[in-house]
């Protein structure tokens, strides 16, 4: 394959014969079902080609359509079982791996971007990619001063690419939206558009990267690695090895599940207070789960490596205290002061007049993992959570839809809502409430200064990577 397909006219024609391929299989479909075979077994057969069509268009072009699918793929919990089947294998490869950029069109973009003599900053560069992504691939090399690192290079023409590739999605994001039940897919596609230039600038991401990387170093629990070159198109940092996230998902213990779990959810909501940043990227191939010196060691031990700093949120005072004191008011069950304290937030425009107790009974079912002790993400729960707000026959949808997300608040929803996709793709049992209260301002009653860091005991800081 040749590099990132930057034509225009090629990429439209690749995405916009994808609606035309969903319904040229909907005829073959009931072709097949006139034919006699069972209306089940057929359908359970276009589902699975639908999602091979769509996803290896969007692994292919790269760019926005990438993008978009590794977003959409975290949602797959929320996906009726007998639809979550054929999909899931799909879903999940684009997590991890894409075509690669050929070697020629590496070697080109590092003697332009580092210099002719690029070979001199490394003693040993592997030419096949580690890792590719949505804009980018990562090279494993060996720095000059013999630290192991990841090369992360662009892709030519990645910012055209991911412009183009979302206008076209919007064109028919009503098509896809049956894919993730009870969400609307065009406003996905306008916040990844404007997240388009933060991410394709390496100086922004080598910047939150390293914040991160110092914030966490010798942190029992967390592990970032540190940047160490950077440059217009590529960024080097150090190596992190470990286990991918999306194999804890696929055949991990329970044990394992468990413990990457409840760093998940540690890292979303420490990682802002502590650095004054959201990773807003939380698909599962941005995470390791590192062993140390004992790779079958007890799971309790692990502690989770974080990549991918190109899509940060910037919340230098953290998350916004209306968050943790609306949340916590909501599990006290004060409907008024919820309602009021929304409607100061905008979530309730002037224009919209709404019954307190429903509006309770609305986010009270959603909250649920902040209520026990203890809480299992399911993918079933997470149906039953979009099956209810999806429904148009249920309160709940004809509530939601009153409801309205304010800007500033979309991103930290999108981070928040993919996470727990990702926690019911694990069936983690997680202590949600630990998490809460130690670092989401206004949780607690008396809270009026940012979250301290509390005590860790979970593991040494010796261990760095797997």
């Amino acid at each position: 394959m040749s590099d990132l397909p930057r034509k225009a006219v090629t990429r439209t024609a690749k995405l916009a014969a994808l609606p035309l391929g969903f319904a040229g299989r909907a005829t073959w479909g009931l072709g097949k079902r006139i034919g006699g075979r069972s209306a089940d077994l057929v359908g359970r057969e276009l589902q699975q080609r639908t999602a091979e069509q769509l996803f290896r268009v969007l692994g292919e072009l790269k760019g926005g359509a990438m993008k978009f699918g590794q977003a959409l793929s975290v949602f797959e919990s929320a996906l009726p079982e007998e639809i979550a089947g054929p999909y899931r294998a799909a879903l999940t490869k684009l997590q991890e791996a894409a075509p690669p950029m050929p070697t020629d069109s590496v070697h080109a973009v590092l003697a332009e971007r580092l210099g002719e003599d690029w070979r001199e900053l490394f003693t040993e560069f592997e030419d096949k990619p580690s890792a590719a992504a949505s804009i980018g691939q990562v090279h494993r090399a060996v720095w000059h001063d013999g630290r192991e690192v990841a090369v992360k290079v662009q892709y030519p023409g990645a910012g055209a690419a991911l412009l183009s590739d979302l206008s076209q999605l919007g064109r028919f994001a009503r098509l896809l939206g049956p894919l993730i039940p009870g969400m609307d897919i065009k406003p996905l596609i306008s916040e990844l558009r404007d997240r388009v230039s933060e991410e394709l600038d390496y100086a922004l991401e080598a910047e939150a990267q390293q914040a991160h990387a110092e914030e966490f170093a010798d942190d029992p629990d967390v592990f970032v690695p540190a940047v160490v070159h950077q440059g217009d198109q590529v960024l080097v940092t150090e190596w992190m090895g470990g286990v991918p996230l999306s194999e804890v998902i696929s055949g991990g213990s329970q044990e394992e599940r468990d413990r990457a779990g409840q760093l998940l959810a540690r890292f979303l909501f420490a990682g802002t207070a502590r650095t004054g940043l959201l990773h807003a990227d939380p698909h599962p191939g941005n995470f390791r789960l590192l062993t140390g010196d004992a790779p079958d060691g007890p799971a309790d031990k692990w502690r989770l490596g974080v990549l991918d700093f190109g899509t940060v949120d910037r919340l230098p005072d953290g998350l916004p205290p209306t968050i943790g004191t609306s949340l916590r008011m909501t599990l006290d069950g004060e409907a008024e002061a919820v309602y009021e304290l929304l409607c100061e937030e905008g979530f309730v425009k002037e224009s919209i007049e709404l019954d307190p107790d429903a509006v309770l009974d609305y986010l009270l079912p959603i909250i649920e993992p902040a209520q026990a002790d203890d809480f299992t993400f399911t993918r079933s729960w997470m149906r039953t959570q979009a099956a209810r707000i999806a429904d148009p026959r249920s309160p709940a949808y004809q509530l939601g839809r009153r409801l309205n997300l304010p800007p500033s608040y979309l991103l930290i929803h999108r981070v928040t809502l993919s996470t727990i996709g990702v926690l019911c793709q694990l069936g983690a049992t997680v202590r949600m409430r630990d998490e809460l209260q130690s670092w989401l301002p206004g949780f607690t009653h008396a809270e009026t200064t940012a979250p301290s860091i509390p005590e860790q005991s979970h593991s040494t800081a010796e261990e760095t990577t797997a």
